[in-house]
């Protein structure tokens, strides 16, 4: 029971996700984007694949954790990326 509500905590973050990657994606800027958020986001993510793995617990859930830490850290790099277009935009 607990690896279940485990697993719909992890895919509803995870929802939220590819939501992140297409607004950031096609508002090619990093205004309204908090890097300090996404990384501990990401932090987080880490910590659950690294207590899964230590605890020799790998099961569907790790997978999650596995799948939202590529997808957070995609959104990572576009913020650097969309820093990068406001650069441009106001030189």
């Amino acid at each position: 029971m607990a690896q279940a509500l485990e697993a719909i905590m992890v895919v509803c973050f995870g929802i939220s996700w590819p939501l992140s990657i297409y607004k950031s994606l096609k508002a090619g800027t990093a205004k309204g984007k908090s890097i300090f958020f996404l990384i501990m986001i990401f932090i987080g993510y880490i910590s659950g694949i690294s207590w899964k793995l230590v605890d020799g617990n790998i099961t569907y859930v790790f997978w999650f954790y596995v799948l939202n830490g590529i997808m957070v850290s995609f959104d990572i790099a576009l913020y650097f990326r969309n820093r990068q277009l406001d650069a441009k935009k106001g030189a």
